[in-house]
């Protein structure tokens, strides 16, 4: 099996095309590629698939063989390829991922994309469709109890579910020990991403974050967005804001005219190779 390995803001995926489907093995072959000690190394495995309804389909594995929804990093990655390695034809794509059917515009330098500004939909706020188990409008500022510790979270969907939490400093603060608990807590049936953010300015805010299904990355871009829907809902910050990742930077624009979440930002190729 070729692959190619890619990252967006560190946050790294091998990419798999040429395929009709995923293998029935793929938990299990995810598991093992994605090992950082025994296999290639990912933080997920991501197939480019035949799609009726875009351009191509994104399949998304995590690295511990659970299914993501959609995964913002990867669809930037994976555009990138498609316009490089499959098709020159246009710089707006469709991508079909688990969350729907998403608009991609490619910022090509040559015959290499440096930028992909992704269309992420509108954001869920209702808690039971997020999912919670919190049967509201929407969650914003709610206590969630943690051992001894309370804190105030924002519950946001992306096409995969979020909470993000206010902090008095988001790159120091410990995710390793804090991200885990939240991700597994009962207000969360189906578990969820947790972001912990700190705010630079009414347009600058820092974020770092633990996955569901693969730990601490480096970066998140569906995280960057709930991010910044939820501080422009806590009136922290505009619906514009750049969101500084442990990996670089997204600039998100969450558009008051048509209630979409636009996300703009990078990807890059680091290797080929063969499974």
């Amino acid at each position: 099996m070729n692959f190619t390995k890619m990252h967006g803001l560190g946050n790294d995926f091998v990419i798999v095309s040429g395929e009709e489907r995923p293998p029935e093995n793929t938990p299990d072959l995810a598991r093992r590629i994605c090992d950082r000690h025994f296999g290639v190394g990912a933080d997920g495995l991501v197939f480019i698939l035949p799609s009726e309804s875009g351009d191509f389909a994104m399949r998304i594995i995590n690295a511990d063989g659970s299914e993501a929804e959609q995964c913002g990093n990867a669809v930037r990655c994976v555009s990138k390829f498609f316009y490089e390695r499959m098709s020159r034809a246009r710089r707006e794509l469709r991508v079909e991922t688990g969350a729907g059917l998403q608009r991609v515009w490619l910022e090509p330098d040559g015959e290499k994309v440096r930028r992909v500004r992704v269309d992420m939909g509108r954001p869920v706020l209702e808690g039971k469709a997020v999912p919670t188990t919190i049967d509201a409008e929407s969650v914003v500022a709610y206590p969630v109890e943690v051992g001894e510790r309370t804190f105030s979270f924002t519950a946001v969907s992306m096409g995969n579910p979020h909470a993000v939490i206010p902090v008095e400093d988001a790159i120091a603060f410990p995710v390793e020990f804090w991200g885990p608990k939240l991700e597994v807590h009962p207000l969360f049936p189906h578990q969820t991403n947790v972001e912990f953010v700190s705010f630079r300015s009414r347009s600058e805010l820092d974020m770092r974050v633990w996955e569901r299904g693969v730990g601490r990355t480096m970066a998140c871009g569906s995280g960057a967005c709930a991010s910044a829907v939820a501080s422009a809902l806590t009136g922290r910050t505009d619906r514009r804001v750049t969101v500084h990742l442990q990996g670089g930077d997204l600039e998100i624009d969450w558009n008051e005219k048509d209630d979409r979440v636009y996300m703009t930002g990078p990807a890059e190729t680091v290797f080929e190779g063969k499974w």
